[in-house]
This record gives structure tokens, sequence and C-alpha cells, in this order.
């Protein structure tokens, strides 16, 4: 099988590709405590549609182990025998899906006795087939589980839009996807591989974006958010921008879901690696600690805060609903770090805290500049 990109079977390991895992891991620590301890939802799938070799070039684990060693690693994991969680590993060149295999062998072995509940599945398929198995085997009137789809492709021949809107329609799921910019931004509305595009996006609105310069990487960025929402049904995504060592943005990574609660946690995981608030990360400042180091700065949420509930009385719980569906802010930012500060300025008074400073549940907030 001929590989659709230059790279060996397996290769290094870039700062960028750490900062996609280091997303990855945070945000399915939260979402392994969420369904582990679900009464509703007892057999939950983590699909890594291109799942690559399992280790990089000197010997880093790639996604597929970072995954298991973060459900097997959480601190509840015993607490959930209860839920079945399954494991789908899919590479369709068959060096790297040897190379999977042996990495996921040596895992398992490394871990025996192997859990009962944890369920791991290599598939050496082309992923359009696969996603259209795993929804031939859902059966009519039937809901797929709670699903965290991560899908990492090279390139842009691999995902329509048409089998990613298939493949998570069903409510409970979520998408983390790899959108190859790069690729988009050299070869869209070049006119030869224009079919690609339009299954790309959905849609041929593509043709329409300016011909070079921030405008165009801004158009892009925005339809393919637009598209995921649109033909998918997602209520929240968030993006974010990596950029590589000579200073050009190389892809986004769009997390895609329905639910608040995931959403603001994914958003906690993008601000731990991209502290200043810009959803980025720059492979040139990977080894400097001072990119660690930027509090946020949350006077921009302030203003937000301060014009949406002018003249206002409105409790705790609207604010941080508010902060979570409508900025691109967390839920862990909103009491010390904003309204803390909001307070001490005057900006804000509460009828019913006892506590300056301090917003427990059922706190009433007044902003009254």
């Amino acid at each position: 099988m001929r590989k659709t990109d230059s790279l060996p079977t397996v290769w290094e390991q870039q700062p960028h590709t750490k900062a996609k895992h280091d997303i990855l891991t945070r945000y399915l620590g939260a979402w392994f405590g969420i369904f582990g301890s679900s009464s509703r939802h007892r057999r939950v799938n983590v699909l890594d549609g291109f799942a690559g070799p399992g280790v990089y070039a000197t010997n880093e684990p790639g996604s597929p182990i970072l995954a298991l060693r973060t459900l097997l690693d959480h601190r509840a994991f015993p607490g959930y025998s209860g839920t079945q969680f399954n494991f789908i590993f899919n590479e369709l060149n068959p060096e790297r899906f040897t190379s999977l295999r042996q990495a996921l062998a040596d895992f398992e072995a490394e871990r025996s006795p192997w859990p009962r509940n944890v369920d791991v599945k290599p598939c050496n398929m082309n992923f359009q087939q696969l996603a259209q198995q795993m929804m031939d085997a859902i059966g009519p009137g039937k809901q797929l589980a709670p699903t965290f789809a991560f899908i990492d492709p090279f390139g842009y021949r691999d995902v329509p839009m048409s089998t990613i809107r298939e493949l998570v329609s069903h409510p409970a799921c979520e998408l983390f996807i790899y959108f190859d910019f790069n690729s988009v931004n050299r070869f869209a509305t070049a006119g030869n591989v224009d079919d690609h595009f339009s299954a790309l996006f959905g849609c041929d609105d593509f043709r329409d974006s300016p011909t070079s310069g921030p405008s165009r990487n801004q158009f892009i960025h925005d339809l393919y958010a637009r598209q995921l929402r649109k033909e998918c049904g997602f209520a929240h995504i968030a993006s974010f921008r990596m950029i590589t060592r000579d200073g050009h943005t190389s892809s986004y990574l769009y997390f895609c879901t329905r639910n608040d609660q995931a959403y603001d946690k994914m958003k906690q995981a993008m601000w731990a690696l991209a502290p200043s608030g810009d959803y980025g990360f720059d492979d040139r400042y990977a080894d400097q600690p001072m990119l660690f180091g930027n509090e946020a700065n949350t006077s921009p949420l302030q203003n937000q805060l301060a014009e949406q509930f002018h003249d206002q009385t409105v409790s705790i719980e609207q604010v941080t609903n508010y902060v979570i569906r409508e900025t691109p802010f967390h839920s862990g930012q909103v009491k010390t770090k904003t309204l803390r500060p909001m307070q001490k300025a005057d900006r804000i008074s509460s009828p019913n805290q006892k506590i300056a400073g301090q917003f427990p549940p059922g706190t009433l907030i007044r902003f009254d500049n």
C-alpha cells in the first residue's frame, strides 16, 4: 500500500505533535471521568481513525498508547468496572499497522492482567470504510454509544464532510479533528483537485476564498468550522492553531461537541497549553519555559460580562454558563480571576454574598458599571 505522505514508517515526533497529544490526553482524562461514573451509559467508544505506527522514532508513545494510558492511570479507574471501554485504532498503511499492533501488544503485556472492561481493536482499513462499518453495525432505530472520534489524517483526501457527518450524527458523539491547513491553503482553488475540497468542506464555498494573505487563512478556517457546525449539528466548536518553526500556520485542531460540560473541559485543556489565551502553539517557542508562564488576561472577559449583564442582577450560575457557551474562556476563570477583580474595582456587587470575593452557588451578582 503506497503511503499518502513522505514520512518513513516510524518518524520523529515534532513539538506540535506533542502539543496535540497533550490536549488530547488532558481532555480524555475528563471524558473518562464523566463516562466512567455515568449511570446512563455503560458502553463508550474511543476511535482513533488514523492511528499511525503507535510509537515515534525515539520511542515516544503515539496517540493509541497515550489514550489507553490515560484511562488505565486515571485515579478513579478502579471504580469504572461497570463501564465497557472500546478502543478502535485504525491504520491503513500495512507497515505502520504492523508497528501499531506490536506497540499495543507490548503495552498490554506491560499492563497484565488486562482489565476485562477495556477492549482494544486494531483495524487495517480505509477510514471511510471503517466509519461506514461502524454505522452499519448499529442497526435501525438505535444510537451509537458515546463516542470520542479522534481523526488525524495526512492531507485532505480521506475525510469528506459526508463521512464525518454520518459518523458523529448521534447525540453523544464528539469530534477532535486535525485540519491540514497548509495543504488546503496551497491547493484549494488551484482547480486541479477542487473535487477533493468540495468533499472536504461539503460545499463549494471554498472557491470564494481570497487568493492570499491573512484573509485567506481566516476564510478557510471559518468555513471549515461553519460546515462542521452546519452539517454535523455541533453546538460548540473550539479550534487550536499549530504554527511551524518558520512562523506559518500548519494546521488547526477542531474540537466539536453538543455538550456544555465537554466544551468547558476542552477549553480548559487548550488554555493549559496556551495560557495567554491565543489558542495556539508555536514550534519556535516549544522549549522555552516562558510559554507556560503566562497568566490569563481576563480583562476582555470582564468587559464582555459588564456589557452583557449591564444593570442586571444575575446568579453566578448564569454568569458561568454564559462564559462557557459564549466566550473563549472557561469556568475555572470566572470567580477568582474575573469576578473578584471586578468586585475590587466596584464594577459588581452582591445582595446576598457573605464574604467579599467568594461566589458560592446561588450568589447573586449585580453588574453596576
